[in-house]
């Protein structure tokens, strides 16, 4: 049995792949709605956020042979927290990272932040309509920062959740200056959205191309819209690989099989 963090597409994908090749993963999610989408793929799943502590001892109780790290490229608790478990546990530990936005013909108008503050500096700094695609989780560090400045309108887009509403109401960021859909977003909507709303600044997070970051980034360069984007967490993962077959391989060579040439 392999111990999977998912919750992504892209993880969803290599957790119907290692069940085909043969492997018993247990998929690890946070949300019901990402556990609903592993369990219709027929794959076994378990809800809820754990400790470093809770997952060595799922590791231990269930003879876990490995984790794979599928979560998303921002997930810094998930990914620290299965690096210390698989240690602990004494197993392999496997990050799957998603392939970074290759941000060609970009370069004059995109900037790059370390984190999620900085980004919000160098929005004030530059002011105007700034739409917001960084998610709820740090909604709150944007809208203190930003709201209320003379200069600015902040746009928050994000999944159409009752919590998400919540926030955003005690956010004070007013109901016409939300857009609440569920992605992937195509270039041509993106742009849509950038002209309703007349962006002139889009922040993003460097979630790479399953996260649909190169359409949000090619709408705004066509658009001439400048963006900023966060970085992602400097974490020191060991073995990694951004390929679904080399994740497969990997756990070939460490159950003594035969790698598959078709994997």
């Amino acid at each position: 049995m392999i111990l999977m963090l998912c919750g992504t597409s892209d993880a969803r994908e290599l957790a119907v792949r290692v069940a085909a090749s043969g492997y018993e993963p247990l998929a690890s999610v946070v949300t019901e709605s990402a556990a609903a989408s592993l369990a219709a793929a027929g794959l076994a799943v378990r809800t809820g956020r754990m400790t470093a502590a809770e997952m060595t001892a799922l590791i231990r109780e269930q003879g876990m042979t490995a984790v794979v790290d599928a979560s998303h490229p921002f997930a810094e608790e998930a990914h620290r927290n299965a690096i210390a478990a698989a240690a602990e546990a004494g197993v392999p530990y496997i990050r799957y990272e998603r392939e970074r936005e290759s941000g060609e013909g970009r370069s004059g108008l995109v900037t790059y932040a370390a984190d999620y503050e900085e980004a919000a500096e160098e929005a004030a700094r530059r002011g105007g309509v700034v739409m917001l695609t960084t998610g709820s989780k740090t909604l709150h560090i944007f809208a203190a920062r930003l709201q209320g400045l003379p200069d600015v309108t902040l746009i928050a887009r994000m999944l159409p959740r009752t919590d998400n509403m919540v926030k955003c109401e005690e956010l004070g960021i007013p109901q016409r200056n939300i857009v609440a859909m569920q992605g992937p977003f195509s270039k041509e909507l993106n742009m849509a959205l950038y002209a309703h709303y007349g962006v002139t600044l889009m922040i993003t997070k460097e979630s790479g191309k399953a996260g649909a970051v190169d359409e949000k980034l090619e709408a705004a360069a066509e658009m001439g819209i400048e963006t900023i984007v966060i970085g992602r967490p400097d974490i020191e993962f060991g073995t990694a690989y951004s390929d679904y077959g080399a994740v497969i391989a990997h756990l070939d060579g460490l159950h003594g099989r035969m790698v598959r040439s078709d994997s």
